[in-house]
C-alpha cells in the first residue's frame, strides 16, 4: 500500500506521467487489488467475488479455443438521420472508434469453443456504452446467419445499455431483425447460448437476449428492460431487494443458471457438446 500511496503522489504532483496504474479499487468492497492478480483471475475480485467489467478483446480469449477465432466483423456505422445534439453524431462515433479501438459495438468471428465448431459475439461497452445501432443488429444477424450456413453453434455475450439514442426507430428495428434470424438457426437445430453480463439493458434484453435455448448470467449482472428508478415510478410500488440481478433473475425463471466467470468456459463448452447436432450424432 505505500508503494501505491507514493505513485499516487507523483501523480498528483505532475511526476513520472508514464508510470501504469498497478492497483485497481473493488468497486464493490473497495479492495485495492495488484492489478496482474486482478487480471490472472479473470477480473474477479479475490476478496468479494465482485465481477469487474471485462473487454470484449478478453472475452473472446477467454471463451474461444486458443488460436481458433477468425473475426467476421468490421461493419462502420454511418449517420442516415443526420443526427445531432451537443455534437454531430459522426463526430461522436470517430470518438468511440478511438477510444474502443474497433468500429462499433460489436466484435464477432468463427471459432470453437471446446472443439465445437461456433460463431462467437461479443457486445463491447467501452464503444457507446454497448448501445445497440444498425451495425451491432446487422453484424449479429449476419453472425447467425453464418452459423446456420455451417452448421455452427451461437455464443453471444451481451453488455449494452440498450438501443442507441442516435440512431433513433432505426435502432429500434434491430431488435426484430436480431429475433427473426435465430429462426434460421433453430431450423437447423442448432443450439444459441446467451450470456447476459453487467449490464444487459434496454432492447438487447427484450430481444436476442432474452430468447436463447440456454441463458447464463454472470454473478450480480444488472439485467433488465428499464432501470429500477423508472420502473418504481411506472408502477408505483417498492421494488424487491436485488431486483434485476442475476441472482434474482434466476430465482424467478429468466435465467437459467448463474455462473461464475472463471467456469464460464468450461460450462458453456459442455451445453455445446449436449446440444450441438453433430456432436449428439457423432455420441450416437
Amino acid at each position: 500500500m505505500a508503494l501505491e500511496r507514493l505513485f499516487r503522489r507523483r501523480r498528483a504532483q505532475g511526476e513520472a506521467r508514464d508510470i501504469p496504474e498497478l492497483w485497481v479499487k473493488c468497486p464493490k468492497c473497495d479492495a485495492q487489488i495488484y492489478k496482474k492478480d486482478l487480471e490472472t483471475n479473470l477480473h474477479v475480485c479475490p476478496k468479494c467475488e465482485h465481477h469487474l467489467r471485462l473487454s470484449a478483446d478478453k472475452r473472446i480469449a477467454m471463451l474461444a479455443d486458443a488460436g481458433s477465432f477468425e473475426q467476421i466483423t468490421g461493419l462502420k456505422p454511418t449517420d442516415p438521420l443526420g443526427f445531432v445534439d451537443t455534437e454531430p453524431y459522426p463526430k461522436r462515433l470517430e470518438r468511440y472508434q478511438k477510444e474502443a479501438g474497433r468500429p462499433d459495438a460489436i466484435v464477432g468471428g468463427r471459432c470453437t469453443i471446446g472443439g465445437i465448431e461456433s460463431v462467437l459475439l461479443v457486445m463491447d461497452y467501452a464503444f457507446a456504452g454497448g448501445s445497440m445501432g444498425s451495425v451491432v443488429g446487422e453484424e449479429i444477424t449476419r453472425g447467425i446467419e453464418l452459423a446456420a450456413q455451417e452448421n455452427r453453434a451461437v455464443v453471444i455475450v451481451s453488455v449494452s445499455g440498450g438501443a442507441r439514442m442516435q440512431e433513433a426507430a432505426l435502432s429500434l428495428m434491430q431488435m426484430a431483425k436480431t429475433t427473426l434470424a435465430l429462426d434460421r438457426l433453430w431450423a437447423q437445430k442448432l443450439p444459441y447460448i446467451s450470456i447476459l453480463t453487467d449490464p444487459t439493458t434496454g432492447g438487447v434484453t427484450a430481444s436476442f437476449a432474452a430468447i436463447a435455448d440456454v441463458i447464463l448470467a454472470e454473478p450480480g449482472a444488472l439485467i433488465g428492460f428499464a432501470g429500477p428508478r423508472v420502473i418504481k415510478q411506472t408502477i408505483r410500488q417498492d421494488l424487491p431487494e436485488g431486483f434485476q440481478r442475476s441472482e434474482f433473475l434466476l430465482k424467478h425463471g429468466m435465467v437459467d443458471q448463474v455462473v461464475d466467470r472463471r467456469r464460464l468456459k468450461e460450462t458453456v463448452a459442455r451445453i455445446l457438446k449436449l446440444l450441438h447436432p453433430r456432436t449428439v450424432n457423432h455420441a450416437g
